[in-house]
């Protein structure tokens, strides 16, 4: 799982979709885990696509101290492109994130491992 300055991500999950012009794209949304016990939920289109796919401050959608606020921002942001997605044509079925999924990485990075 990518790592950079703003935090280490946990999770991640990525969405097809069709963007204004007609042409397919990819939407990124994940949960990273910052210092001082932040949590961040983030959303890109098209990273590949990007000169810097590094994430701006723009494309995060939540931050806070709250495992289960992240949880439910990073839900309802992936539901709301899951819905658009199948309603331009693209239904693909991603699992939701889950708080056990977060659970192992986040002790494995509390005791200094990599997640």
């Amino acid at each position: 799982m990518p790592s950079g300055p703003a935090g280490t991500r946990f999770a991640e999950r990525v969405v097809h979709g069709v963007g204004e012009d007609g042409i397919r794209e990819e939407i990124v949304v994940w949960i990273e885990r910052r210092q001082g016990a932040v949590w961040a939920v983030g959303r890109m289109i098209d990273p590949k696509n990007r000169s810097i796919p590094e994430p701006r401050p723009d494309d995060y959608v939540f931050e806070g101290y709250e495992l289960g606020d992240a949880l439910e921002a990073a839900n309802n942001a992936l539901s709301d492109d899951l819905e658009i997605s199948a309603e331009d044509g693209v239904a693909e079925k991603v699992e939701l994130f889950s708080e056990e999924e977060l659970l192992k990485p986040l002790e494995r990075w509390f005791f200094g491992h990599t997640p």
